[in-house]
């Protein structure tokens, strides 16, 4: 078995230990160390090489950001666990494999750990072609088709089916057809991948398909209102509506 090594910054001793025992039920996962604060970490994982780093982001001296931008690379995958969502988004824009709240629950351990790629992955697997919306940082073509998983259901569709993304919490809706799985990733990580010809966000909860749009109204305070092909109201915040008439007016 390829294990994964793994080391635990968080600046509460509790926390840490409640995150050792629950990582005892993943033999793939080796605690190689852990640390109280940045210092600590910073002078441990050069030496320790962890391939993944459970970070805490509240800490004194040094937030988990903080201390992200000071460690050398090769940088781990990072899960960051924290009792505050408030930090979710900057978590996914740095590329975080997921953001877990304390108290951490099993099942959502269990669903991080599956993000988390084998340490030879990256020099054994061959780029994927068709895309997928499982976590990646490569970004999507409108003729690409994407792997979608929602629980036990899977879906191969075209980029150019999806009509609208919704965010809710730190996960996102994705409307294609007639489904609407909920994924495992913020729509800020969603959005960074998809197609900018065809996918504008219209507020801070949605990004839509451009081609699926029927109709534009105007709306209050200068906004605008999109319909689209299958009756979905979708009102474009102030910022965004300047963007959007930016892009595609004449």
């Amino acid at each position: 078995m390829i294990v994964t090594r793994t080391f635990i910054t968080d600046d509460e001793r509790l926390a840490r230990e409640e995150l050792r025992t629950l990582l005892v039920n993943f033999p793939q996962i080796e605690i190689v160390g852990e640390a109280a604060n940045a210092t600590e970490t910073l002078a441990n994982l050069p030496r320790l090489k962890p391939e993944l780093l459970f970070l805490d982001i509240e800490m004194p001296g040094c937030n988990g950001f903080q201390l992200l931008e000071k460690l050398p690379p090769p940088l781990p995958h990072v899960i960051f666990t924290t009792a505050y969502d408030k930090f979710a988004i900057e978590a996914f824009e740095i590329n975080a494999l997921d953001y877990l709240l304390k108290p951490v629950h099993p099942g959502r351990l269990a669903l991080a750990l599956e993000r988390v790629p084998p340490p030879e992955a990256a020099a054994e697997t061959p780029p994927d072609q068709s895309g997928s919306l499982e976590p990646s940082n490569s970004p999507l073509r409108e003729t690409d088709n994407v792997f979608v998983r929602d629980g036990d259901r899977c879906w191969f569709a075209p980029v150019r089916t999806i009509r609208l993304l919704e965010a809710e919490g730190n996960h996102t809706r994705v409307h294609f057809q007639e489904f609407r799985p909920l994924l495992y990733r913020t729509l800020v990580a969603l959005e960074a991948r998809l197609p900018g010809t065809l996918f504008v966000r219209a507020n801070r909860a949605q990004v839509i398909n451009t081609s699926f749009i029927q109709s534009i109204e105007p709306w209050f305070s200068g906004t605008l209102k999109v319909t689209l092909q299958d009756g979905t109201e979708v009102e474009f915040s102030r910022r965004q509506t300047q963007v959007f008439r930016d892009r595609l007016a004449l």
